[in-house]
């Protein structure tokens, strides 16, 4: 019983702490302008009910999967290969390795709390893996050792040599032949450590989340909206709509998010996409924006941690998912706090957790 009550005021504290941020401010409320509502087929009919949703959300997900490309089959039943284990406090530390796609593997980190019971999970999508477990000297990025402590089996990845070597995505099958937008391919691969992160003991397959910041905001993003199977979602900074006045921090038009071209590249990390290639100018040109994919997330819950790249509007293409979760019977389960910097802070980051407590414990 005591555990219970316990369980009882974590979870009533972390409500406290993300209760402000469910709800956007008077001056953007039923703001919708600037982005075509997602509750209208593509030929204009309006969806008027929950099966008009479900129909209406195939075909958003198939559309765009048809503009980036076709995932190959989810990669089911593979365990983890442990390189390494390390005891660290409460909790122990596997550096392991699995099939992200099917024709490559990678190295990340496992962490699990010493209490060995069926406990919610959380990945952490980053340049690389080692600052999401507390390795490295990137200050308020460190979020899969901070929800381990907080009880949550936590697994970090990167995209470790990519990022070296200035291609900073995954290419299916290769960079010379990617026959998948980048950004969409490290969607695939997030789906994939979901599985296997799944087939673990101590996870229960229904409560696992993805945090990222930045470029890692990026892909738990895509992520997220894409594979269903993600119960809830932080998006750290990303950008969450095309912008090109914020220059290279919202850049989908670079070729290893969605502007894809067979190398070699020239003229990256434009401050926009006047020059682009690839994908991204037939969507600006056809008037596709990011708020059709945050749809894909309702009624499931997701977080928008705004800085520099995400301020205080952005609760305008907000707002479409917040009509589909009203149209479907939910509240409350859209969220954007803001702050000035692209950084995360401390303050920040507690709305993170606490966010991840209340809706995944």
């Amino acid at each position: 019983m005591p555990e219970k009550v316990t369980l009882f005021e974590v979870n009533e504290n972390s409500w406290l702490t993300i209760a402000p941020y469910l709800h956007p401010p008077k001056e953007y409320e039923y703001c919708f302008h600037g982005y075509r509502t997602p509750l209208q087929f593509y030929d204009g009919t309006v969806v008027k009910n929950k099966i008009d949703w479900e129909k209406r959300r195939e075909e958003i997900r198939t559309r765009w999967m048809e503009m980036m490309g076709e995932w190959p089959p989810i990669i089911g039943d593979q365990q983890f290969t442990i390189l390494e284990t390390t005891q660290r406090e409460d909790f122990t530390q596997y550096r392991v390795k699995f099939y992200w796609t099917p024709n490559e593997e990678t190295e990340g980190y496992l962490l699990i709390p010493d209490a060995s019971e069926e406990r919610p999970a959380v990945i952490s999508v980053f340049y690389e893996p080692e600052t999401a477990v507390g390795i490295g000297d990137k200050s308020y990025r460190d979020f899969a050792y901070q929800l381990v402590k907080r009880g949550f089996v936590t697994l970090s990845i990167g995209t470790t040599e990519t990022t070296q070597d200035k291609t900073y995505s995954i290419y299916y099958p290769d960079r010379e032949n990617a026959i998948i937008q980048p950004l969409s391919t490290l969607a695939y691969a997030a789906a994939n450590a979901l599985e296997a992160l799944a087939g673990l003991e101590e996870v229960d397959p229904e409560r696992i989340g993805i945090v990222g910041h930045s470029y890692g905001g990026k892909w738990a993003m895509f992520a997220s909206c894409l594979y269903e199977k993600f119960a809830a979602a932080v998006w750290i900074d990303p950008g969450i709509v095309f912008d090109e006045t914020k220059g290279s921090a919202v850049n989908y038009w670079e070729p290893w998010y969605l502007g894809y071209y067979p190398p070699p590249w020239e003229n990256t990390w434009n401050k926009t996409g006047a020059h682009a290639k690839g994908l991204y100018p037939k969507l600006q040109r056809e008037g596709y924006d990011l708020h059709e994919l945050h749809a894909l997330m309702a009624p499931r819950p997701f977080l928008v941690s705004g800085g520099s790249s995400d301020p205080i509007e952005r609760w305008i293409p907000l707002n479409h998912t917040i009509a589909v979760n009203k149209l479907l019977g939910y509240s409350y389960r859209v969220g954007m706090s803001n702050r000035p910097e692209h950084s995360p802070n401390a303050k920040s980051n507690e709305i993170v957790y606490s966010f991840f407590e209340w809706f995944l414990k």
